[in-house]
């Protein structure tokens, strides 16, 4: 019987591994080009629109810079960026990918590593070094600008100084009280002052405002108080800061015309100066969810540019030579910009006006070229132009609940059922009228839902009514309290407009009873423990995916709604909060009251832990919660969790006990918190969280059940704003 012998290869070699070898290198192949054509027809099944979707790349590259933590980090992230670009430009020529597929690749890896790239370089050069403790200091600095607070009866200055042992100009505001503040202290004045200075500060626990984060990209090194007088060195000159002195003119001259709280609603819509609004009216109208109202954003400044539009475009079509010789909507378009543009200008121009104002002259360019105004790619298009002047605006809720809004109001209004159900019918005015109050009242529980995550998730807390007050209050500001607004000023130039303010004081005086009304229901604010970041990106990516897409494949977006929506419900409520200095105490119990070590000065400290505990009601005293045992110097509380009890030891003051007594009560406790160092002798059976913890970790949130914790430090990494100890 003959011999059968496998074949040998070229190179001497066993040609069947290296036929296996090949197959199995054909199969894999097989199965790339496969998923390739897969994923391509998906995207061409789907009208795949790139553009949003770029965008949505470059906005995740600076939020990839914002969570992720070193230098090294940042650079891998743009290299890894650019290699996925480099693997999409290599899809065409390998055959495994087809138009959509390697274009997609190739820009959303560009444009991710250009966003980190961005953000990067802007923190490079606008962070400005914070000052290193707090400190009392005579300043002689320029103004760069002033606003007025009479609501909280002091003035903030924005003072340009020089640091004289570092050589380099400093920025740093400074509060002076109303009653030391006179016309001459303005835009491009000198003074001398003294001052209480301090960093900025970071978030006082897990999930707070971060304020030396905004202070970094503001370019602030301290903040302050004025201690004693103020000296004006140099009065500033006429030619300067003359938009901001029109500005509080006209704030001043709307509230002399109209007193009380209207007169500083009015003075908001007019100029944009918020600083008169009393506390109590923005308490009812953030629990009502009307505070966008206040804030000069899309609403303004669409209403203007909106009604300068449509004017322009009546008044010009009255001149048939005109009409006959040019297109109307591009003169009435640049009538509308110019109005735009001088209403974002004469309110200060914030960021939210600015980015507002970029996306309503988007639209009024769409109309001019006889486009569709209001479409995905404008909304992309604005997006992209205010990240890349202002990136860090991405992790700020004005520009999220913003975008958020506008994009729902796209999409909802984008699909076949709403546009079907807004097709001209044959009907009379009563049934057009319920049809479009429907929609309205629809719109607005979509924005509502849209916007709950974002603000859940920065302020932790939500105005569940904020819907149905918004479908009253929206349509009364546009159409009716800020047109009457706008004709009182027009009318006051001749001394006739004493009657459109009495309108305006009544219509603002209806708004605030919307407001009051509304947050005074119960059950109007729901409060909610801090949600992790990852519940956070599931709910923004199952809104990009719903409004981004069509057809049914929106409807895959429900599956990470429904996960984020768990995990939201699951989020455990933190049994102790700590703030960064160990002054500020916060203990659940019951999962309904908050029990506080000490009362605060301010509402700051209070307001923090209560919203980040997701308690409603005051906090109660430490000492006067039954089982505590308090002494001038410590008090001692017990917890159950979890099965078992924990002991809690919290230092009252700096009042300094006998060591051996402090460590026996240390050795009792599961936790011992204090605002000053303790002694290595005090070992407690879990956490020692004093002043040495605490300078590295910033404030603390536990979870005991899960034996948690979670630091303000976590989420800082090595950011020029964040000052923790290594």
């Amino acid at each position: 019987m003959a011999t059968r012998h496998a074949p040998v290869g070229p190179a001497g070699g066993n040609a069947g591994t290296g036929d296996a070898a090949v197959q199995r290198t054909w199969r894999t192949g097989a199965r790339l080009s496969s998923a390739a054509s897969a994923i391509e027809q998906f995207l061409d099944q789907a009208g795949f629109d790139r553009a949003p979707w770029m965008v949505v790349g470059f906005a995740l590259g600076i939020a990839a810079w914002f969570v992720l933590a070193t230098p090294w980090q940042w650079g891998m992230a743009i290299g890894a960026g650019l290699l996925v670009a480099l693997a999409g430009a290599s899809l065409g020529s390998s055959g495994f990918g087809q138009n959509h597929l390697r274009m997609a690749a190739v820009s959303a890896g560009l444009l991710f590593a250009a966003g980190v790239a961005v953000i990067w370089l802007r923190s490079e050069t606008v962070g400005a070094e914070p000052i290193e403790r707090p400190m009392v200091v005579p300043l002689q600095g320029y103004v760069l600008d002033r606003a007025d607070q009479p609501a909280l009866d002091r003035i903030r200055l924005t003072l340009a100084i020089r640091d004289a042992e570092a050589g380099k100009a400093q920025k740093v505001r400074v509060n002076v009280p109303l009653e030391h503040a006179n016309d001459a202290i303005a835009e491009g004045a000198i003074i001398r002052l003294r001052a209480r200075l301090m960093p900025p500060a970071p978030p006082m626990l897990p999930g707070a405002y971060n304020f030396a984060r905004a202070a970094w990209f503001q370019g602030l090194s301290a903040t302050g108080g004025m201690i004693g007088d103020i000296e004006v060195v140099r009065p500033a000159e006429h030619r300067q800061g003359w938009l901001a002195k029109v500005q509080r003119a006209l704030s001043l001259h709307v509230r002399n015309k109209l007193s009380g709280s209207p007169g500083t609603i009015a003075a908001a819509f007019a100029s944009g100066d918020r600083g008169g609004i009393s506390e109590a009216d923005d308490d009812a109208m953030r629990d009502a969810g009307l505070t966008h109202l206040l804030s000069i954003s899309g609403l303004h400044v669409s209403a203007v540019i909106a009604a300068a539009y449509l004017l322009s475009l009546k008044l010009l079509a009255l001149w048939p030579a005109l009409a006959l010789r040019v297109r109307l909507p591009v003169v009435a378009a640049g009538g509308g910009a110019l109005a735009g543009i001088g209403y974002t200008l004469l309110t200060g121009s914030e960021v939210p006006t600015v980015r507002s104002c970029i996306a309503a002259l988007l639209v009024l360019g769409a109309l001019a070229l006889g486009r569709e105004a209001l479409s995905l790619r404008m909304v992309a298009v604005a997006a992209f132009c205010v990240l890349l002047l202002w990136p860090e605006s991405l992790i700020g809720p004005s520009f999220q609940m913003s975008f958020a809004a506008v994009l729902a109001i796209v999409a909802l209004h984008n699909s076949g059922p709403v546009r079907t159900f807004l097709e001209p019918h044959d009907e009379g005015w009563a049934g057009w009228l319920v049809r479009r109050g429907t929609m309205l009242l629809v719109t607005g529980l979509v924005i509502e839902i849209a916007l709950m995550p974002i603000v859940l998730f920065h302020f932790h807390r939500a105005g569940v009514y904020g819907a149905l007050a918004n479908v009253v209050a929206i349509p009364l500001v546009t159409f009716v309290s800020m047109p009457l607004v706008a004709l009182a000023l027009l009318l006051d130039t001749v001394g006739i407009g004493a009657p459109i303010w009495w309108l305006v004081g009544k219509s603002l005086e209806l708004l605030l009873a919307i407001a009051h009304f509304t947050a005074a229901q119960p059950g109007a604010v729901k409060l909610m423990p801090q949600m992790s970041g990852l519940t956070f990106a599931l709910f923004i990516g199952s809104g990009l995916w719903l409004a981004l897409w069509r057809g049914r494949r929106r409807l895959l977006s429900l599956v990470p709604a429904a996960i984020a929506t768990i995990m939201l419900l699951m989020t455990p409520v933190p049994d102790v909060l700590i703030s960064g200095d160990g002054r500020h105490v916060g203990i659940t119990m019951d999962g309904e009251r908050l029990v506080s070590l000490r009362e605060s000065r301010s509402n700051y400290a209070s307001e923090n832990l209560l919203e980040l505990a997701g308690v409603e009601g005051d906090p109660i005293m430490i000492e006067n919660w039954p089982g505590a045992l308090c002494s001038p110097e410590f008090c001692i509380l017990g917890i159950e969790r979890g099965g078992r009890k924990w002991t809690v030891l919290m230092a009252r003051n700096k009042i300094r006990v006998e060591e051996r007594a402090l460590a026996a009560a240390c050795e009792r406790s599961d936790i011992v918190i204090a605002d000053r160092w303790l002694p290595s002798s005090c070992r407690p059976r879990w956490l020692k969280a004093d002043r040495d913890l605490l300078e590295h970790t910033g404030g603390l949130a536990i979870v005991l059940e899960k034996h948690e914790i979670h630091t303000v430090a976590s989420a800082q990494g090595e950011h020029g704003w964040w000052r923790g100890e290594d």
